[in-house]
């Protein structure tokens, strides 16, 4: 079998899928975006060595949130950043999942489901911070929709401060998990289905059936999952965390082992075995609709900051925080370029020439066709 990435995969089959499937506006971009990622059709550039005369050709990158080729540099900025806000506290990790009677409805109305999931696990976390610690918390919420096999699995991932402002006071929870599972679990129950209903009767759903009450009492009636795991071994294994799980898609191409007569196999690790890895193969279009399953709506935000760590109240939030915790400000970020930033967080010098380490020079700028 073949090797391949997703854009081969799309290059190959997208034309025909596109030509029996109906697709939006916003499936069709991304999937051109992935297709023409560094290549000829978005232009570039040609360098050339002073030493010894070698041309490299770069073509430019799509930066679509879904490309697998393009996420890597601004994750590693985005994580540099938020390093900087990290406090000598213990953070704990979250994820708030639902049930998967609601993964039809989320497919047909992916915005406002999508919304309502963000709305009631930060209240949830939000009230009972407040009730239970008394305090005014921070986390960062992370949305991802896949589970290993590319069908639909909407969940949120956060991380929450172990602690909080209280009156000018810094307030660190004192337990090994942050709040009881259960008391999270029907919490974020009961508000999310509150936030439903209301979308509901406000016209904001399509595609659910005549009895929407019942619909709604066999929700109520299931335990839903929510993970509270232990607390992060220190800022460094947070930092961990947020490298594997902000910029991912769907899948990343080492994932995908290759494509051949019209099947695509890819590795996947099954969670109901024991966590053990195997080999999936579908059909090239049932791989192209699983992937596409995850384009999310243009401008949804899926990285999310909260309380402290809130865009309107996060500089003021943290210098309270420092002052209390007897933390110094870090640094200001460097400013840099991109080749700058590459050569600093991977060592890759692409100033200079592979082959003799001569200084590279831009000889042409090429643009892609109109």
């Amino acid at each position: 079998m073949a090797p391949a990435e997703v854009a081969d995969i799309f290059r190959r089959y997208g034309p025909s899928y596109r030509e029996t499937h109906k697709l939006p506006l916003t499936h069709l971009r991304t999937m051109h975006a992935i297709e023409t990622c560094r290549t000829a059709v978005l232009g570039g550039h040609v360098d050339e060595c002073e030493e010894c005369g070698h041309v490299k050709i770069s073509y430019n990158s799509c930066r679509n949130r879904h490309c697998p080729k393009c996420q890597f540099l601004k994750k590693e900025k985005w994580i540099e950043a938020r390093g900087k806000e990290l406090l000598p506290i213990e953070y704990f990790h979250v994820v708030f999942t639902l049930p998967v009677e609601l993964n039809p409805l989320a497919l047909r109305n992916s915005e406002p489901i999508y919304t309502i999931l963000f709305k009631a696990a930060s209240e949830t976390l939000t009230d009972l911070a407040d009730k239970r610690l008394g305090v005014k918390i921070g986390f960062i919420a992370v949305l991802h929709t896949w589970g290993q096999n590319l069908m639909d699995h909407p969940h949120l991932h956060c991380i929450v401060s172990g602690g909080g402002l209280s009156h000018g006071e810094w307030i660190s929870s004192k337990r090994r998990f942050l709040f009881p599972v259960k008391v999270l679990s029907r919490l974020f129950k009961g508000k999310f289905l509150f936030f439903l209903r209301k979308a509901y009767e406000a016209g904001e759903l399509h595609g659910l059936g005549e009895d929407f009450t019942a619909f709604l009492s066999g929700l109520y009636a299931k335990d839903w999952v929510v993970d509270c795991r232990p607390p992060f071994n220190g800022p460094e294994t947070v930092l961990g965390y947020l490298g594997r799980y902000t910029h991912r898609v769907a899948i990343t191409n080492h994932r995908i082992l290759g494509m051949e007569d019209g099947k695509v196999s890819f590795s996947w690790k099954d969670y109901a075995d024991g966590s053990r890895q195997k080999v999936m193969t579908l059909d090239a279009f049932e791989f192209i609709r699983r992937f596409m399953l995850h384009v999310l709506p243009d401008g949804f935000v899926k990285i999310r900051h909260y309380g402290l760590l809130s865009n309107r109240n996060r500089k003021a939030c943290l210098e309270i925080c420092r002052t209390l915790l007897e933390v110094k400000e870090p640094d200001p970020a460097p400013s840099e370029t991109w080749q700058e930033s590459l050569l600093r967080i991977t060592g890759v010098d692409v100033t200079r020439c592979p082959l003799c380490q001569g200084q590279m020079r831009r000889k042409e700028l090429g643009r892609g066709p109109p």
